[in-house]
């Protein structure tokens, strides 16, 4: 692309630490390159109902601390459209393309939304880059997405305070996290803050063998735990649980906490449980260092890649460095989940954490 033309950057889905840092590198490389940059409010709403954007510049965010804070500058967009047809979103979203003169788009977001957007592009002129950004850390072929870094530290930190409450009421403490049908949060979270518990949805487990866990922390003379679980997993006799729906009727996981802590409960004296549901505070918090270079050398290389007349792909982190890959493989992926024989699994076992049934 040449000097002089229009790029467009929005986030879309479930907002993450670490947003805010690539709105700033794509904004920064953009402008280097003599290119407008034109901030879409609020996802593809921004586009698709009456334009809501703003001109971006080098200014906007080396005057004020946004690139070094959790939420999104633009405001995210997690509602999907099966509350509209495809094809009224994707009439609305070329009519906005057209009016604000785009010739290309970075999205920021998940697997879910580059494939919506993407959608959206194929009827129009517009060339698209996409950012991988999420604290589930399960956007297909990248290793790491932007926001991941963040949330395991918050997740992290939890584990750390609710160790010290529980080894002062001698308690077994139960941490709810997020994750949906992806164990990555939960597990990397588990081993660094050395939880004696890990439940994820890729392994099953017998409530039984909790129980023998925490039997053999108390006859080790230690008397309390901490149990860390995935919001995804299932109960014992294979059933989500759910306490809420979203805007397009998708059941919202929640409550296997106090599911856990009632059986085990039920079962075993010796421990008193609690349960802590962290939920959405695990989307904010101050960005790792990790997450905002990710964040700078995916804004970079996405920029590049307009530059090189390359679109319709997806900036990865892959073998140590930022590489980049056609959206269509991404698409055809699918989820990755956490591998219960990776080497964070086989950690866990072999320092003595209970993890499920391998």
């Amino acid at each position: 692309m040449e000097k002089g033309k229009k790029i467009g950057v929005l986030t879309s889905g479930g907002d993450c630490s670490g947003l805010n840092a690539v709105i700033r590198a794509v904004v920064n490389a953009a402008s280097l390159k003599g290119w407008t940059v034109y901030g879409i409010h609020n996802g593809t709403d921004g586009l698709t109902d009456d334009l809501s954007y703003e001109e971006l510049t080098i200014q906007n965010f080396s005057d004020t601390p946004w690139p070094r804070l959790g939420g999104s500058y633009l405001g995210s967009l997690n509602k999907g459209i099966k509350m509209e047809s495809l094809e009224e979103v994707s009439k609305r979203f070329a009519i906005g393309v057209k009016k604000l003169g785009l010739d290309a788009l970075v999205v920021i977001g998940g697997d879910g939304s580059m494939n919506i957007v993407s959608n959206f592009c194929r009827g129009t002129d517009i060339k698209m880059v996409g950012i991988p950004k999420t604290i589930d850390n399960d956007t297909p072929v990248t290793e790491f997405s932007v926001g991941f870094s963040t949330a395991v530290s918050v997740c992290t930190k939890a584990i750390d305070s609710l160790d010290l409450t529980a080894r002062s009421h001698h308690r077994a403490l139960i941490l709810e996290v997020m994750g949906r049908d992806a164990g990555h949060l939960a597990m990397h979270s588990a081993l660094a803050g050395q939880a004696d518990v890990c439940l994820v949805p890729e392994i099953p487990y017998k409530i039984d063998n909790i129980i023998k866990k925490l039997k053999e922390v108390k006859a080790s003379g230690r008397s309390h735990a901490v149990i860390v679980v995935s919001e995804g997993i299932k109960t014992e006799t294979g059933e989500h649980l759910s306490g809420a729906k979203n805007l397009i009727g998708e059941k919202v996981y929640g409550g296997i906490g106090q599911y856990l802590s009632a059986e085990i409960n039920s079962r075993y004296k010796e421990f008193q449980t609690r349960v802590t549901t962290l939920g959405h505070v695990q989307r904010s918090g101050t960005p790792t260092a990790f997450d905002r270079a990710l964040a700078t050398m995916f804004g970079a290389k996405a920029v590049d890649l307009l530059a090189e007349g390359q679109h319709n792909q997806m900036v990865i982190w892959k073998d140590g460095g930022v590489k980049a890959v056609p959206l269509d493989d991404v698409v055809k992926e699918g989820t990755t989940l956490l591998d219960p024989q990776g080497d964070y699994v086989k950690a866990a076992v072999k320092t003595g954490m209970y993890v499920g049934e391998l």
